[in-house]
């Protein structure tokens, strides 16, 4: 039996995720966490941290820094400095942090959309305006729309949000899309903040995650990244994040932004945090395998089906799923009332659509996918 086909009860356990539906037969595949059990050798970490019984505040592990500084190394020849980031108690944090570290109220930021909805707080909350720019579905795959972005911009647009891995699309940008989207910040004088949290969930051999700043000199010293192990190693809970920034004056204005805002993570997240960067096992490779074969599954169903329809997802979990032609008046609700908690599209401004998170077992998985059929058939 398969590690990741262990159902572990999450009722009662005040868990976001579940909790939703609580008392009701509705399986919940809407928020961003996987049901699977942390790898046993993040528990023993955290168990030993537990035995250890203080839990005063806490500072950054300097075993955790080189940790993370050989992690993004190894997994994507990414050299950077230790000096270069800064630990966060999250990334939706950082997305805030950056839009007041880079220009002033009344400034734009601009963003594509459909998009992880905590972007879209992002310019609102810093007294920003937002740019908002569709993707487009060009065949088989999602694409920046560079053309309209162009069009889109103003000479007060400060800051392009970007998402890498694309959540709630599941698209990875190759190499030749960041090239142009690299030229195009760069035209426009845009600093970026590029949210690459589901960077080790490629589900795809042949789709590498690329980070953005590597692409070259200027690229890096214009970005913010974002990155943590909690969607990787489902961790979300213990909460642990980091930003690269090599721009010294840029990391500067983005530390300044934490002043009275931002907490400091605990010890159990940084404990937590340091073994999954030093993961020795396998475990990550057959995530990713298992998350490969429920994507399948669930492209499956889906193309079996009239009138809906989703492209690959490449990494994430999450599939993004066409149900426009269904006519729904209300999408999400009309799943939820055939016992499916999917999150609705208009969410992440992409409304017709649903998300629908496969980071389950696989029997949960086939048990929702009968409730999509017939979702999907009685609206016929």
């Amino acid at each position: 039996m398969n590690e990741f086909d262990n159902v572990v009860e999450r009722r009662g356990t005040d868990s976001s995720k579940w909790g939703k539906y609580d008392g009701v037969d509705v399986l919940p595949f809407w928020v961003a966490d996987m049901d699977f059990r942390a790898p046993q050798f993040i528990r023993d970490a955290l168990q030993r941290r537990l035995d250890h019984g203080v839990f005063g505040y806490s500072e950054t592990p300097p075993e955790l820094v080189h940790a993370a500084v050989a992690w993004l190394d190894a997994q994507f020849g990414w050299t950077v400095k230790p000096d270069w980031l800064v630990w966060i108690p999250g990334v939706v944090t950082g997305m805030n942090l950056a839009c007041r570290a880079v220009g002033a109220a009344g400034d734009s930021v601009m963003m594509n959309v459909p998009v992880y909805y905590p972007f879209l707080a992002v310019p609102g909350n810093g007294g920003r305006n937002a740019i908002e720019v569709p993707l487009v579905l060009n065949g088989p795959r999602w694409e920046m729309d560079l053309s309209a972005m162009a069009q889109a911009i103003d000479n007060r647009t400060r800051l392009f949000m970007f998402c890498n891995p694309q959540n709630p699309t599941g698209r990875i940008y190759q190499r030749d899309e960041l090239v142009e989207l690299a030229r195009f910040c760069e035209s426009h004088d845009l600093l970026i903040c590029s949210d690459e949290i589901h960077c080790d969930l490629r589900l795809d051999n042949n789709r590498p995650h690329v980070p953005l700043a590597t692409l070259s000199a200027d690229i890096a010293s214009r970005t913010i990244t974002l990155m943590a192990p909690t969607k990787s190693y489902n961790t979300p809970g213990l909460s642990c994040a980091f930003a690269v920034i090599p721009d010294a004056a840029l990391r500067r204005r983005f530390v300044d932004a934490r002043a009275g805002l931002v907490p400091s993570i605990g010890a159990l997240a940084y404990t937590a945090a340091l073994a999954a960067y030093e993961d020795p096992s396998d475990w990550l490779d057959r995530l990713r395998a298992y998350l490969a074969a429920n994507r399948d599954a669930l492209e499956a169903c889906v193309a079996q089906l009239p009138n809906v329809s989703m492209t690959h997802v490449e990494g994430t979990y999450l599939g993004w799923i066409d149900v426009r032609g269904l006519r729904l008046d209300h999408p999400a609700r009309y799943f939820e009332a055939h016992g499916l908690g999917l999150s609705d599209g208009a969410q992440f401004h992409g409304p017709g659509f649903v998300r629908f998170n496969f980071g389950c077992t696989r029997a949960t998985l086939e048990e929702g996918l009968q409730r999509f059929r017939h979702a999907v058939l009685a609206a016929q």
